[in-house]
């Protein structure tokens, strides 16, 4: 059975919602505690956020992580990390029972709740763009100058190689 790729009220579905949800979790995974901490702060200052009760508190255990040899070849496993999840569901509001989920690296279990809760909201459409705007766009605005940051620092440190031709006849 596939799914639909039409719009609903609720917005896109299918693989394009898929790609978006996709998009906004690794966003909330990778901000830093502090900074989630102060945009959830920030959103609900913006107003009062919906009642929520936890499916799965917060719970840490460890995960895989595997790798390929060369990015292409066969793959081995790389070593293991702690990771935290946690699912939450709201429970008040027109799409009640709206559930959301988080898995974040690391220990915080203050972090993986708020990042299951904004989750649920960005699924709901009267919190999306709010969600957008207070949280997601200055969270992946910062990890986007995190990143440049790292890459001009790592391209400090590149060699360059080159091959003279020596004037063999």
């Amino acid at each position: 059975m596939m799914q639909s790729e039409t719009a609903g009220p609720a917005g896109p579905t299918g693989t394009e919602a898929n790609e978006a949800r996709a998009a906004w979790l690794r966003v909330l995974a990778t901000a830093p505690t502090d900074a989630l901490d102060a945009a959830y702060t920030r959103l609900g200052q913006a107003g009062a956020l919906p009642a929520w009760r936890l499916l799965r508190k917060p719970e840490s255990g460890m995960a895989m992580v595997r790798a390929r040899a060369g990015g292409t070849g066969a793959q081995f496993n790389l070593g293991e990390i702690t990771v935290t999840r946690c699912a939450v569901v709201l429970e008040d509001g027109d799409a009640a029972g709206t559930a959301g989920v988080a898995y974040i690296q690391g220990r915080s279990a203050r972090h993986a709740e708020q990042a299951a809760v904004l989750d649920a909201l960005l699924q709901r459409p009267a919190w999306h763009q709010r969600v957008q705007e207070i949280v997601l766009a200055p969270l992946a605005s910062a990890h986007a100058e995190r990143a440049a940051q790292q890459a001009a620092t790592a391209a400090q440190t590149r060699v360059e190689f080159f091959t003279m031709v020596r004037g063999e006849d």
